[in-house]
């Protein structure tokens, strides 16, 4: 029996894997000051639905995944250790000034974005090595033993060091580690070769000091968390969804905190690739997972889940910049619980403040007062109040029209239905404009490709958005609602390891890109001999950080077979970036060299062949009514069908309007869009 969590804002999703394989979904409320809480809430309710108490079900457990936000939650909120970053001699600035970014860059009054280590614990290092990884100064051990000092009366907590050019020359970082240790001892230290050898200085400085900054909240949590899935019965393997895509072991979490920042949501396009390869094979993919808190946007291209080096915790250039590798995923404060409001112009607002799980929206009945989408949802008729969960929690019809009708109907003079139909359209628009950033970011273009609906909000709205973006296809999986902690059971142990170099086709240099790649070989191979040795199979893949000769910025290509070793892999490389680059930006220069910048090892250990991950059949009929009222603003007030997901017959055309349901979500169909259930278990929507 597998198990596989994702903690979100609003609810904890839990998916169970049975041993004949058979899934099923469950979800409890998440509690924001003990997030562990609501995950063996969620235990509990698979552990009573198969009549069993916890300790017995979870003993029957070979493997517990974990999706975790607590890491870019301590972040945010600021509840991260108290960390020291050591540099080199003349860059003690680097976190200020950092790549120049500025919001208003004619304003020479405006402030800096505040450092994630402010100036006053960055500590200069006596060394300097050159661009080669020549030793122009030797380290100064003296001088470091009274930085130390400063450190220990300082009461730092944790300590990030980044050394100049330390990524071709990790001698001097490996000495100050060692020091540290020596003199510091308990005081976890990252170094920045180790951590994120890029060449991009202030990117390495910022996914260090993040990195170090983590590691005492994320072993205290993984070792409470660990600590009470055992007191609970669970004796099997403990694993960490990664942003890369990948799982970690549990254990190695407190080593690298950094890489599990964008845990959960790194899971959708997984999951999202998996769904389509069975109905809608070789199309661009845009998933979309639709939280109470959050709408999540990731793609699949080519089925390839693109990765980003630009990811921020907050505003762009206002935030902190994790700098580190991780799926591209687009968030966005719209979801089931945004708050809805009327300013004092008049104009109607929703999000980004949610109203999360506590104290949630008003239908939840548990003290919230201002009207979310999950209320408007309400009032439209989308969501039966008797059926919420499967009828497991009940919902305040009454008290969500109140709240509507007093906050944002009467300040805006129209009807309460036309108001929560606005609330649902405007969130809508939202999502449909952060979808319309990412993609064409990407140079996909929306409206040729299947958009796939999770998370639990995702049925509310999904149809409209695929409408507003010209998309034909939109998928909604039936483990949709959890699409995260489903895409969990899919992944595999990943790794990934990184060199910096420079190599140019104008005159190639095979001997060191050749050992680059026999070295990152050779850690892919250890990484697997230790964490993947299990695994049914293993496979690595490289690519490369390449641009046009002096671009500044580069994109990642894959290096086909994963060999420069001749005049013909080079050529087969340029040709790959050639298209990649024609891909994003619409051109190609055949006329300029490539350079590579770093090359990147991806190490997968298959824990199985490819799985059905379909739900467990249900049993006996469901009772629920042939119509329901809801409300259109094209058709006023309309009698919908009324369908349960798991009942509904394969392959057969129906029309909207209808409303599509299951124990966990409701999927809403307009009169204008057509639908029908695939052997696959999923509904596909022609808008």
């Amino acid at each position: 029996m597998r198990f596989a969590t994702d903690t979100g804002g609003t609810f904890t999703d839990l998916v169970v894997e049975d041993d004949e394989g058979a899934i099923r979904l469950y979800k409890a409320a998440t509690v924001p000051s003990d997030p562990v809480k609501g995950v063996l809430d969620a235990l509990t309710l698979a552990a009573e639905d198969r009549g069993m108490d916890l300790p017995s079900m979870l003993a029957k457990g070979e493997l517990f995944i974990h999706g975790t936000t607590h890491a870019i939650n301590a972040i945010i909120t600021g509840r991260t250790a108290r960390t020291a970053l050591l540099v080199t001699k003349g860059h003690r600035d680097m976190m200020i000034f950092r790549e120049g970014g500025r919001l208003e860059p004619f304003n020479h009054a405006a402030l800096f974005p505040k450092p994630f280590v402010p100036r006053s614990l960055t500590f200069e290092v006596e060394e300097r090595l050159l661009a080669g990884g020549e030793v122009q100064t030797g380290l100064d051990e003296a001088h470091l033993l009274g930085v130390i000092g400063q450190l220990r009366a300082a009461k730092i907590e944790a300590v990030a060091v980044c050394l100049l050019w330390s990524t071709m020359n990790p001698a001097h970082e490996l000495r100050v580690g060692e020091l540290l240790a020596e003199h510091l001892p308990g005081v976890p230290v990252s170094l920045s070769h180790a951590v994120n050898p890029t060449l991009r200085e202030f990117r390495r400085a910022s996914s260090t000091a993040i990195d170090a900054s983590l590691k005492p909240i994320m072993s205290r949590y993984m070792g409470g968390l660990t600590q009470r899935l055992l007191d609970a019965g669970f004796a099997g393997e403990v694993m960490v969804l990664t942003s890369s895509g990948g799982l970690m072991a549990g254990q190695d979490v407190a080593e690298h905190p950094v890489r599990i920042i964008n845990s959960g949501p790194s899971m959708a396009p997984i999951a999202g690739r998996h769904y389509t390869n069975l109905d809608a094979p070789g199309s661009s993919v845009i998933v979309a997972d639709t939280g109470g808190t959050t709408y999540d946007i990731s793609l699949v291209r080519d089925g390839i889940v693109p990765m980003t080096r630009e990811l921020w915790i907050g505003e762009p250039i206002l935030g902190q910049l994790v700098g580190y590798p991780s799926v591209d995923v687009k968030s966005v404060g719209a979801g089931g619980g945004s708050i809805a409001s009327v300013d004092a112009g008049g104009l109607l607002h929703v999000g980004p403040a949610s109203a999360g799980s506590v104290p949630g929206p008003v239908c939840y009945s548990r003290g919230g007062t201002e009207p979310t989408v999950t209320d408007a949802s309400v009032v439209l008729g989308y969501v039966d109040p008797d059926f919420f969960l499967g009828g497991k929690m009940k919902l305040d019809h009454a008290g969500a029209y109140a709240a509507i009708a007093e906050k944002i109907a009467k300040p805006l003079n129209i009807s309460v239905e036309l108001a929560a139909w606005h609330i649902l359209q405007l969130a809508t628009q939202n999502m449909v404009q952060a979808i319309v950033d990412i993609t064409v970011a990407q140079g996909i273009d929306p409206a040729r490709s299947v958009l796939i609906g999770g998370g639990g909000a995702a049925g509310l709205n999904s149809v409209f958005i695929a409408r507003k973006l010209g998309c034909e296809t939109l998928i909604i999986p039936e483990t949709g609602a959890a699409l995260s902690a489903a895409g969990a059971l899919m992944s595999d142990i990943v790794s990934e390891y990184s060199a910096s170099l420079f190599l140019s086709t104008a005159s190639f240099d095979f001997g060191k890109a050749r050992a680059a790649l026999s070295n990152l070989r050779s850690q892919c191979d250890a990484f697997a001999a230790r964490s993947g040795a299990d695994a049914g199979s293993t496979d690595i893949s490289v690519i490369a950080e390449a641009r046009y000769e002096n671009q500044v910025w580069d994109i990642d290509v894959p290096v086909p077979g994963g060999r420069l070793d001749t005049d013909a892999d080079v050529a087969a490389f340029r040709e790959a970036f050639d298209r990649a680059h024609e891909t994003i930006f619409t051109i190609r220069d055949s006329g300029s060299q490539v350079e590579i910048v770093g090359l990147r090892a991806t190490v997968r250990c298959k824990l199985r062949e490819e799985a059905n991950f379909r739900l467990a059949s249900e049993e006996g009929t469901v009772d629920r009514p042939a119509t329901r009222k809801t409300f259109f603003e094209d058709s006023g007030w309309t009698d919908a069908a009324i369908h349960y997901l798991e009942k509904l017959p394969v392959d057969q055309d129906n029309h909207g309007p209808a409303i599509i349901e299951s124990n966990f979500t409701t999927i809403v169909v307009d009169p204008k869009a057509t639908f029908r259930r695939t052997p696959s278990g999923s509904l596909i929507i022609h808008p």
